[in-house]
Parts: structure tokens; C-alpha cells; sequence
């Protein structure tokens, strides 16, 4: 049985479909019909799954396959698929006992929230007859279902479309089929989620079934096409037929990492935007830009990234970017150091493509950048929130008491586990990139940058340690001259990764062979050095486990993109270190490509051999880095 591999299907609004590629649903989020009510948040579960059968002349056959409490599976259907592939769009191929073969197809129409499903008897004769029971919720993404006397099963039937609303606060549904419909209200209980189970969440659901469709294989294919909703006055097999027609010419023309990279890409009110990942993150600051310069940036769609850049540019607020607008639109979260200089990087290299490309930005846009910019290299010389502010050094101090402000950010009950107050190694690399980014391309604004700049590289000089590596904080907890010596990989970024490496010569390959002999793994680096005392070598368990190994040894694949580019630097980016570099990083990744979330790369692995991944299966900066590599290897990015 097939369940740890995910396919996904995104809309562009911020909604989804996803599952296993064969079994039962595993997630609170696998489902066939996800919306985003606010797009990108807001988001909704409104058709889980459903229950399928096949007839034919022998017998009757599930196609379906569920898991219920305490740990029953049933029916069989995962028993039936011979085959299975992500592209076009999630494809099945189910083989009967008497020799009848089924292809089930699943494809979210990009820009909509509705979700075609079809059926096709590829092989076979006689009857062949299709009953599927769907199973509804209505609720929020993050909860679960349970039976209750307020949901509502009446049904709007026109033809074979049907439209419900279960609940008067959300979206209707709508079914659109060429099939028959039969209302038959009944309650399908205790589905277990085997992954949320895992994480230590609730696990167990229940879900309505208002009733039943069925399709005569034998004669055409079935369609159903569920759509948040009103509006039955559709014909449902002519509008999937122009719909696959379409996507299947646009995803054919598209590689699949540039597929997956599409993914992510989402609207929001005022702009563009990216989610961090699928299926649990929306837009994140710091994953945005992040993210944005492999997804957009690196594969030329320098039109999309300046549009999420300038949507971000109205939010500075005392120099500081949101790391977090919120699902229900309460005010953003203020709540991190690096994420407003990353937006200064990300500036940067959308800039700098636009140069190479002889595609100039228009003046009004780069005028609102430039602000933007300034905006937060002078907030952040004054001073801001949480004692963010340039020290005497030049350096950026930052924290307070129970605040996470970097991106090793777990957090457990009132417990930071990764404080790391006072000058954060990779803060500081993010700093002075920014000012000397903003020294070059603002030169008129830079009067006060100048000279920040010159204390703060010398300053940084201050993180080398005897062996070579690098402090992970020093001043911690605002105390001068204290430093945390543990070995984690944010030192990669004074070498690789940003528009300017602080160290070169022997001091850059130091670090770079340091992390690389101690902190590499095929997935990424991992966050903490395995010979430190508070060293976790797996992700698992409870949400107070997880959290605990977030960052002490857990492996992120995003930081793939920094260490490669340190890696080549210290060795000249000859042709010689770009072979042997694609020859030793890339294949790994290649193969986890095909684990996981199918095409795309998991947001976390364990530190320790075999590395399962784990997290969020479809994770933006990851894939994005990915890319990144693929460009400095002189490879196509996508």
C-alpha cells in the first residue's frame, strides 16, 4: 500500500487537492475539494473523499480504499491499482479480476475551486457500472468533522448536478455529473488519519454521504467536477473535456520541476504571493522571499516575482516585515529579524535579473522597492521591536525573553528552544548584504549605511573561532563576549548562499569544509552538529518532540542552495567543481523527487541515516533552492 507518497493539485487561490498515491487518506488535509474562502487563507475542507465500486458481469468491485479506528482498513480498493502517474494530472490505473481495466483521473483547474474527476474502462467488456457515495465535511482546514445534528443533507438536484449546503457560514457544493444521483443521507464514522496520529493530533473523523451517483462505464466516461459554490447549469462532460484539453497542453509544455514550482505561486488581495508549502503553511515573509528567488527569479518570471515583491512593499512597519499574515485576517505578525533583510536579497536578485535580462523596471515600481528598502535599513539602524537595532559594532543585535526571532524558531508551550539572542551568525551575514546592497543601488540614501557597513564587516570578524568554523551567536543574551560555539550550518550563509560572501581564501573554506564534514547529509544540512549533547537525530512524535528536534539535528533541504554555493566558491566554480558537484548533490534529490510529495521537496529529514523525510511534504524554499543549485550547475533550473 502506496500511502507515503502525495500527489498535489493546487488552484492558484490557495486552495488544493492531495492524497496518497494509493491508500487510504492519511491527513486531516488529504482532500478533493480545499478552498481557500479568502484566498490565500481562510481555507476549507468541503469534499473529503469518496467511497467507489465497479460492477461488471462478475461481480462487484471497490476501487476506494478507507481507514477507521482503531486501525481498519476497508475496503481494499489500493489492491486493485497496477499503476499510477503524476503526470499530466494524478492518473490510476486499476485492474479488475475479470481482466476490466479503470483509469481514474484527478485535475484542479488552475485559477478555480473545483476539482475534475474522471473514469474510464480502458479494457473489458459488458456491464461496467460506476456507484460513488462522496463524503462531505465543512470545515476548517486545521480541524476535524464529527457527526452532529446541524448538518445539512438536503440536496438541489438538476440532472445528474447536485448541489448541497451543509453548513449556512461556508461555501455550497456543487457536483456536476453525467451521472444519475440518488439522495440517501447516511453517516460514514471514525476515518483515521494514520499521519495525524503519528504527529500526536487527533486523528479520528466523520463524514456525511448524502447520497449516491452512478455512471455507465460501458457506454462513456464518468465526470464529476466538484466546485465550491452555486451554479448547476453546467454539462459536465463537455466542460472537462475542454478543461483536460487545455491543462494537458499547458502541462506539456512545462517541465515538472517547473510544474511544481507553479504550485506555489497564489493570489491575495493587493498582489501576488507565495505559500511556504502544502499542506499546512500559507504565506510566510521569510519563506516568500526566500523561496521567491529560486521558484521565480531563477527560472525567469521576473514578472511574477516583482509583483509579489511590490504587493510585500506596503507592509514594512517599523522597518520590520511581516513574517506571517494570518488566516483570519487579524493584524500580521512582526515577530522576526531576517525576514525583512531577506526581502532586501530577494530585491536584489529580481533587480539584478532584470539587468542581465535589458528589461528595465519601470520607475514607479523601483521607486516603491527602493523605499521599501530604505525603509528597512533605516528602521533597523534606529532600532525596532523586540531590541532589533545596530550595536556600536555595527552588528544587529536582537531578542527578548520568549520571543523566536530567527528562522530556528520552534517554540514549545512558553519554552523557546532555540533562543539564539544577541548577533546571530547569519543575521549578520543578511545585514551586511543588505547594506551593501543598498550602498550600491541606492548610493543617494547610503550616507548612514556607509558607515554600518564598515564596522559591521569588521565587526564580523569577531565570529571566527581557533578551529576555523564560526560562532553561532555572539553577545548572546546581550552579554558582551559571550558566544554559543555550537556547530550549526547558519554559518553557511558568511560564505554562500547571498549576493556577497564576508569570508574568502582559507577563512571561507574553513567553514565550508567544516559544515560539510559534519553537517551535510544527501537531503540538506542538518541544524545541529550530531556530536552536540542536544543533538535529535529523528522528527517524530508528538508536536512537543517534533518541535524539540526542529532545530537540534533535524536536516532542511532548503539550505542545499547556500552550501552549494559556498561549496563552488571556495573551489573557484571551475567546470571540474561544477561536475563533480552535480555528480555528488544533485542525485539525492533527484530520488526524492519521487518520494514524499511527488515532484516536489519535504520541508524537514532526519538527521540520521536513511534521512526519511518529513514535515511539510510540499515546501516552497526547498524546491526553490533546488533550483537555485540547478542554475549555479549550470543546468537548466527547471
Amino acid at each position: 500500500m502506496d500511502d507515503a507518497r502525495e500527489w498535489l493539485e493546487a488552484d492558484g487561490l490557495g486552495g488544493f487537492a492531495s492524497g496518497p498515491v494509493a491508500g487510504p487518506r492519511t491527513r486531516r488535509y488529504h482532500a478533493l475539494l480545499l478552498t481557500a474562502t479568502t484566498p490565500p487563507t481562510g481555507r476549507v475542507v468541503l469534499v473529503n473523499g469518496f467511497e467507489a465500486e465497479v460492477a461488471t458481469a462478475g461481480e462487484n468491485v471497490p476501487l476506494s480504499t478507507q481507514r477507521y479506528a482503531p486501525d481498519v482498513i476497508h475496503p481494499d480498493g489500493w489492491r486493485r491499482v497496477t499503476d499510477f502517474s503524476p503526470r499530466p494530472w494524478p492518473r490510476w490505473t486499476f485492474g479488475l479480476p475479470d481482466g476490466t481495466t479503470i483509469l481514474h483521473e484527478v485535475l484542479v483547474e488552475p485559477d478555480s475551486c473545483e476539482t475534475l474527476l474522471r473514469w474510464q474502462r480502458l479494457t473489458g467488456g459488458g456491464p461496467c457500472a460506476l456507484t460513488l457515495h462522496p463524503l462531505l465535511s465543512g470545515r476548517d482546514y486545521h480541524a476535524l468533522h464529527h457527526e452532529n445534528p446541524a448538518f445539512a443533507f438536503a440536496a438541489t438536484v438538476q440532472g445528474g448536478n447536485v448541489g448541497w449546503r451543509p453548513y449556512p457560514d461556508l461555501p455550497a457544493i456543487a457536483a456536476l455529473t453525467n451521472g444519475a444521483y440518488a439522495h440517501a443521507p447516511e453517516w460514514y464514522r471514525n476515518f483515521l488519519y494514520a499521519a495525524e496520529r503519528d504527529r500526536g493530533l487527533d486523528a479520528t473523523e466523520d463524514l456525511a454521504s448524502p447520497g449516491s451517483f452512478t455512471f455507465d462505464l460501458a457506454s462513456a466516461p464518468a465526470v464529476m467536477i466538484l466546485r465550491s459554490g452555486d451554479g448547476l447549469g453546467i454539462r459536465a462532460a463537455a466542460h472537462a473535456e475542454r478543461v483536460m484539453a487545455s491543462e494537458r497542453a499547458r502541462r506539456e509544455a512545462l517541465s515538472p520541476l517547473a510544474l511544481a514550482a507553479g504550485a506555489y505561486l497564489v493570489d491575495r488581495p493587493g498582489g501576488r504571493t507565495l505559500v511556504a508549502g502544502f499542506p499546512w503553511f500559507t504565506d510566510w515573509g521569510r519563506d516568500t522571499f526566500i523561496a521567491l528567488r529560486g521558484l521565480l527569479v531563477a527560472t525567469g518570471a521576473l514578472a511574477q516575482a516583482r509583483a509579489i515583491l511590490l504587493a510585500w512593499a506596503g507592509a514594512v512597519s517599523e522597518g520590520m516585515m511581516p513574517n506571517r499574515f494570518p488566516d483570519r485576517g487579524e493584524a500580521p505578525d512582526y515577530n522576526a529579524v531576517d525576514a525583512s533583510l531577506w526581502y532586501v536579497v530577494a530585491v536584489h536578485d529580481a533587480l539584478a535579473a532584470h539587468d542581465a535580462a535589458g528589461r528595465p523596471v519601470p520607475e514607479t515600481e523601483a521607486a516603491r522597492l527602493a523605499e521599501a528598502c530604505a525603509a528597512i535599513l533605516d528602521g533597523y539602524a534606529a532600532g525596532t521591536r523586540y531590541g532589533i537595532a545596530a550595536d556600536a559594532d555595527g552588528l544587529l543585535r536582537a531578542g527578548v525573553p520568549g520571543v523566536q526571532l530567527t528562522w530556528m524558531d520552534a517554540k514549545v508551550g512558553d519554552r523557546v528552544i532555540t533562543p539564539r539572542i544577541g548577533k546571530p551568525v547569519e543575521v549578520q551575514a543578511l545585514w551586511i548584504n543588505a547594506l551593501r546592497i543598498g550602498i550600491a543601488r541606492w548610493p543617494d540614501r547610503a550616507s548612514g549605511w556607509r558607515d554600518l557597513e564598515r564596522r559591521a564587516s569588521a565587526g564580523f570578524m569577531r565570529f571566527v573561532s581557533p578551529s576555523g568554523a564560526l560562532h553561532d551567536v555572539i553577545d548572546a543574551d546581550h552579554v558582551a563576549g559571550a558566544v554559543d560555539t555550537r556547530l550549526r550550518p547558519n554559518q553557511i550563509l558568511a560564505v554562500g548562499g547571498l549576493p556577497h560572501p564576508l569570508l574568502d581564501g582559507a577563512a571561507a573554506r574553513a567553514v565550508a569544509d567544516v559544515v560539510e564534514a559534519r553537517l551535510l547529509t544527501p537531503l540538506g544540512l542538518r541544524s545541529l552538529d550530531p556530536a552536540d549533547p542536544d543533538y535529535r537525530g529523528t522528527y517524530a512524535g508528538g508536536p512537543a518532540e517534533r518541535d524539540g528536534a526542529y532545530h537540534q539535528g533535524t536536516v532542511w533541504p532548503w539550505l542545499i542552495g547556500p552550501f552549494v554555493d559556498a561549496w563552488l566558491g571556495v573551489r573557484g566554480r571551475t567546470q571540474a567543481a561544477k561536475a563533480e558537484a552535480r555528480a555528488r548533490f544533485l542525485p539525492p534529490f533527484q530520488v526524492h523527487l519521487e518520494q514524499a510529495g511527488l515532484g516536489h521537496v519535504s520541508e524537514v529529514a532526519d538527521g540520521d541515516p536513511p534521512h526519511r523525510p518529513g514535515g511539510c511534504p510540499f515546501q516552497a524554499w526547498s524546491l526553490g533552492e533546488l533550483i537555485r543549485v540547478r542554475r549555479m550547475l549550470d543546468l537548466d533550473p527547471v
